[in-house]
């Protein structure tokens, strides 16, 4: 490993390489699910597969996020993310096939696959951090996670006008979305295959060469060997990284989910419906570089704890109005609470780990992660009909409120834990 300094425009690049590459990817996902429901639900001929397409794609992102991660160390960061994108190509195209086609299974299988892409496509917030010095590294992943931001203006633009280009073609205009999706993230792969290098991963191992000079208390210098995930995840700043994530996620699907059902079941019109998700997705990913900006100013633990007063204050403020403006607020607080969780925690666990354990163990969190997406996905229905949406922002309450006192607790057992090999 060559012991030159790494110029900034190397790490320069190699980030702006993955925020286009996650902005296209990003912009074709939501362009992809944006009709989903509607068209699996003709495919199949009931709705009551509307969920399906979003289920399916949860699963296989939670089932891919593992075998990705440990791709990502035994092959590279480049052919890897090449690779997972490309699943998305592969899926776009099954999926416009399968409307032409009027291909129930077949659509299925393409949301299968661009879920799986989705567990590519989210860890390359940990690639574009791991080529930078630890006291950098939160801002980057606020950097990745804003491209979100273009995919959430880009996609729903793309739908309407990818649809006209098929109608006028004699094509179903549901094949449109599709068609565009596979486009963007045809892209993307290009962008990464061809200008991400040299590979960030050897970038990554020659920063922890030089970290580890630098911060003798760096995880790379107390870890030479290749520990097993079950000796990873016993430490508690893995385990408050991990739930921080996970928490955070599942507060946010929980109450986002259903909002548009209960403004709905309320006489709002799809006009104030897609405002207060508007102010949402800005809440989740518009000021994410901001976050990054601020962990590493007051800390990774600080900003947990704020992430989670802020999802408190968003579960406590949306029942209270049926107000758009009221809503609205809830929902991008509700964003906001996320983002900070999210934030902090990935560059919590980037942190944590040795250069040389990072995918696997990344990718076994970001399994975790997806497992409580789907798990709020799938439960909130029945809790929104047994209990209303009180009873759905009471959830979310409880929820935040255990993830203050989990932070309290781990942040003390691991300085009991740092002092007793201290004292040893």
């Amino acid at each position: 490993m060559s012991t030159t300094p790494i110029p900034d425009s190397l790490r320069q690049r190699t980030a702006s390489v993955l925020f286009v590459a996650q902005s296209f990817f990003s912009a074709s996902t939501i362009a992809a699910f944006t009709l989903s429901p509607i068209i699996v639900a003709e495919l199949s001929g009931t709705e009551a597969t509307a969920g399906w397409p979003n289920t399916i794609g949860l699963i296989g992102r939670a089932a891919f996020a593992y075998p990705f991660g440990r791709m990502l160390d035994q092959v590279g960061r480049r052919l890897s993310l090449s690779f997972g994108y490309s699943l998305a190509v592969i899926g776009a195209a099954i999926s416009a096939l399968s409307i032409f086609n009027n291909n129930f299974i077949g659509f299925i299988f393409g949301a299968m696959l661009l879920g799986m892409a989705r567990a590519s496509g989210d860890q390359s917030r940990y690639v574009a951090a791991e080529v930078y010095p630890l006291a950098r590294r939160a801002r980057i992943i606020g950097l990745i996670v804003f491209a979100g931001t273009i995919g959430a203006v880009l996609g729903p633009r793309l739908v309407p006008i990818s649809g006209a280009w098929m109608a006028a073609r004699g094509i179903s205009e549901y094949v449109g979305p599709f068609v565009i999706a596979g486009l963007l993230t045809f892209a993307g792969t290009l962008i990464v295959f061809l200008l991400l290098r040299p590979d960030p991963k050897d970038i990554g191992e020659q920063v922890a060469i030089e970290e580890a000079a630098l911060h003798p208390e760096s995880i790379d210098n107390i870890v030479a060997d290749r520990r097993p995930l079950r000796e990873i995840f016993a430490a508690p700043m893995v385990q408050l990284a991990i739930l921080s994530m996970t928490i955070g996620y599942f507060v946010m699907a929980f109450l986002m989910v259903i909002t548009p059902l209960h403004m709905s079941h309320h006489a709002h019109n799809t006009t104030n419906i897609s405002n207060v998700i508007m102010l949402h997705t800005l809440g989740m990913f518009g000021l994410a570089p901001l976050t990054g900006w601020l962990i590493d100013r007051i800390g990774r633990i600080a900003v947990i704890l704020s992430g989670s007063g802020i999802l408190i204050a968003s579960c406590i403020l949306a029942p209270l109005s049926l107000r758009v403006p009221v809503l609205g607020l809830a929902l991008f607080l509700l964003g906001l609470g996320w983002n900070f969780c999210y934030v902090a925690g990935s560059s919590l666990l980037l942190n944590a780990l040795a250069a040389h354990e990072r995918g696997r163990a990344q990718g076994a969190s970001e399994a975790i992660v997806a497992v409580g997406a789907g798990s709020a996905s799938l439960s909130v229905g029945i809790v929104f009909a047994g209990t209303g949406y009180l009873g759905v922002s009471v959830v979310g309450l409880v929820a935040s409120v255990l993830m203050i006192a989990a932070t309290l607790w781990l942040v003390s057992r691991d300085r009991k834990l740092a002092q007793a090999t201290a004292a040893a």
